[in-house]
């Protein structure tokens, strides 16, 4: 299912990602090496709730999810499980997934952090991934297609030799987390989709250094890359709008 929503969904959207702003603001100043990823799980938990706000991930899907966030640290991709035993050591990266339900309306949106002092390659990873982003989101505006987005953030990857995961993608959102259509991060220009005003959709490139080859854990959560390679990950939530595209789960003034 496709959802529109009118203008007042549009605002109730937005109230739902100014609370992962502030979360993406906070750990951006606490975050440092000797943390635990399930410390981390605690102060995005304590903002959500703070706002009368649900944690999306919390006890989703099957098996249930245990965590507000998805902390994925290196070679994760995605879905990784915060947990005390997990520590944060100088040079990691860690990719925060995190998303909100408000008055029935969701959030959701990524940010991979740098710990410490990071290799200059994997820094070069997680700023390209940003920016392949953009790339993409230049092209979510009515009209266009899943395919115009897809292929130009893919052309952006490879051009510097990452790998672009291909079976984890983007998707709608609104009164649900996941929705259609699903939004690739390769395909074809003119292909896909096509956008059309009052949709919702998160953008969200999953890039490695290496292969794009990916398998799971045996927890039944974390993806990680089969070549151990680290991963970067960033995300928003958008509306596409007449003016073209609103991130919810941005901080245009601040820009993060």
């Amino acid at each position: 299912m496709v959802e529109i929503l009118t203008d007042d969904e549009f605002e109730m959207m937005k109230e739902s990602g100014k609370i992962l702003q502030e979360v993406f603001k906070t750990l951006r100043d606490e975050l440092k090496p000797g943390m635990s990823t399930h410390d981390v799980d605690k102060i995005a938990y304590g903002i959500i709730r703070s706002h009368d706000a649900i944690p999306s991930f919390l006890n989703f899907g099957q098996p249930p999810f245990p965590g507000t966030i998805c902390a994925s640290v290196n070679e994760a991709v995605v879905h990784g499980i915060p947990r005390k035993s997990t520590v944060l050591n100088d040079g990691d990266i860690l990719s925060v997934d995190v998303g909100a339900i408000l008055n029935g309306y969701h959030s959701d949106a990524c940010r991979t952090y740098l710990i410490g002092d990071v290799a200059p390659e994997v820094k070069d990873l997680v700023k390209r991934t940003e920016e392949s982003f953009f790339v993409g989101l230049e092209l979510a505006k009515a009209g266009n297609r899943t395919g115009d987005i897809g292929e130009a953030i893919a052309k952006y990857c490879e051009g510097f030799g990452y790998g672009v995961v291909r079976e984890l993608t983007g998707h709608g959102i609104g009164t649900s987390m996941h929705q259609d259509p699903d939004v690739p991060n390769y395909g074809k220009a003119g292909h896909g989709y096509k956008l059309k005003k009052g949709m919702a959709i998160c953008i969200e490139p999953m890039i490695t250094l290496g292969s794009r080859a990916i398998e799971m854990l045996g927890d039944e959560w974390t993806i990680v890359t089969r070549d151990g390679k680290p991963a970067s990950h960033y995300e928003n939530t958008i509306l596409i709008t007449e003016n073209g595209p609103y991130m919810t789960t941005y901080d245009y003034e601040e820009g993060f």
